[in-house]
């Protein structure tokens, strides 16, 4: 059964309807589909377009075919275009005529549009649920590695001394933010399109604002034809999740360069890595380089659909089809990669004697040593050039300024005292930094909790 045909006098070509089709892909929409139709229903009766008796034939029997899909005793029969097609087909098909009712005042066009606004609203819970999950990982990460040192790095160099629970703790910020972009999106797009009909509403008198409240949106869309149109909340959704998949590659790649020979600072569990065919001693980052990959592949579905809306006129046009797709992969992907990678990390085994032996070497406390000469009165601008010197001084020598003899401090500054080395040790580089957001105040922070607790 087609929705549509009365006008039409021979067959849709097979090639052409496989082209068109798409319940092979919206069939997972069922539950929000017949969500839907629930509710269209129930506000059609208390408008006194269908009687009650007709409301809860159509009901039950919508109720039945959900039961049914739900547990699997129901196939998705090809023969229909869309999983609207197929719902609607098998309702008539159990009820009779009555069931003909349901699409009264109804637009597959508004359909298609609550289905996918419902489908994104049920996921975006699922999608914080594992954000917040895989911060709750790093927090616990962070607390049992508040005094491990590690080197700090920009320009991929060692640049300062600062510990892993504040490498950690920059994760744990962006991971934040990414919560704090999901719950705005699900206020921006809980509004209801069921009611627009195809582009311009309908005569009959349709009641949108109790609908929308049925299935728990905060309003009805004020514009019929961008109701039917509107995909940004889906541009914005794939926004989202590739924000998401940069933060997870970011940090897979510093995992993969970590797991390497060159570094030794973490080894990957057993269980998410593999090894070589043909060569015995590889274990393989795996899953962190797998995830880092796909994050190409979600960029490709916000890419895809921002091209596909990009030239479309109002209101509704067929390209729209290929929003889900898309963004079904991206969803899929980014579920699994958060899941994978808390696992990941929670596992995660860190090598703190070879990270403090690395934040050790590269001088990475020149910045404090300056800062030393600073609080002794030296211009900064002088205390630069003049650590820039000792540098060489050590490098000529091969040692760091941990080891550098004092005689050959005062020899290129006589300010320097015996105290130069305690300014410089990697825990008073770490613990002396107190601004906000800094490695020793989050220490501070931690010792101050433990004390109340």
């Amino acid at each position: 059964m087609k929705l549509w045909g009365g006008r039409f006098t021979k067959k849709t070509d097979d090639l052409a309807f496989a082209f068109n089709e798409s319940l092979s892909f919206d069939r997972r929409l069922f539950r929000q589909d017949i969500t839907g139709s629930l509710a269209h229903v129930e506000m059609l009766a208390k408008q006194g377009i269908l009687t009650e008796e007709e409301k809860e034939q159509i009901q039950a029997g919508l109720q039945g075919i959900l039961n049914d899909l739900t547990a699997g005793k129901l196939d998705f029969d090809p023969q229909y275009e869309d999983i609207h097609s197929f719902v609607e087909a098998l309702l008539i098909e159990r009820i009779g005529d009555v069931g003909k009712k349901l699409h009264t005042g109804r637009s597959r066009n508004d359909q298609v549009a609550l289905d996918m606004r419902l489908y994104v609203r049920d996921e975006i819970p699922v999608l914080t649920g594992l954000v917040k999950d895989l911060r709750a990982t790093l927090k616990r990460r962070m607390e049992e590695n508040l005094e491990t040192y590690m080197p700090g790095f920009t320009h991929m160099q060692k640049a300062q001394p600062t510990t892993l629970a504040h490498h950690l703790g920059a994760y744990h910020e962006m991971f934040g933010r990414d919560l704090s972009r999901l719950h705005d999106l699900r206020e921006r797009m809980n509004e209801c399109p069921l009611g627009a009909g195809a582009l311009a509403g309908t005569t009959y008198p349709l009641d949108r604002e109790y609908t929308a409240g049925l299935l728990g949106f905060r309003c009805a869309t004020a514009n019929s034809m961008d109701s039917v149109s509107d995909r940004d909340y889906l541009i914005e959704l794939l926004s989202a999740l590739s924000l998401i998949m940069m933060h997870l590659s970011r940090f897979c790649e510093e995992i993969i360069c970590w797991n390497s020979n060159e570094y030794q600072f973490v080894e990957i569990d057993d269980g998410y890595s593999t090894g070589s065919s043909i060569m015995p001693q590889k274990k393989n980052p795996d899953i962190a380089e797998l995830v880092r990959g796909k994050t190409g592949r979600v960029y490709g579905a916000l890419m895809g659909l921002l091209t596909t809306m990009k030239s479309l006129p109002l209101a509704y046009n067929k390209d729209m089809q290929e929003d889900k797709e898309g963004a079904f992969d991206a969803i899929d992907t980014v579920e699994s990669c958060l899941s994978l990678f808390n696992g990941m990390l929670a596992t995660l085994r860190f090598n703190k004697p070879a990270m403090e032996r690395s934040a050790r070497g590269g001088f990475t406390n020149a910045t404090d040593a300056a800062d030393y000469l600073v609080n002794h009165g030296v211009p900064f601008r002088d205390a630069h050039g003049i650590i820039g010197q000792l540098v060489l001084v050590c490098l000529e020598k091969g040692v760091s300024l941990d080891e550098l003899p004092l005689e050959d401090y005062q020899a290129i500054c006589p300010v320097f005292q015996q105290d130069i080395y305690e300014a410089i040790s990697l825990k008073t580089c770490v613990e002396k930094r107190m601004t906000k957001g800094a490695p020793g105040a989050l220490i501070a922070e931690a010792k101050a909790e433990k004390q109340v607790q």
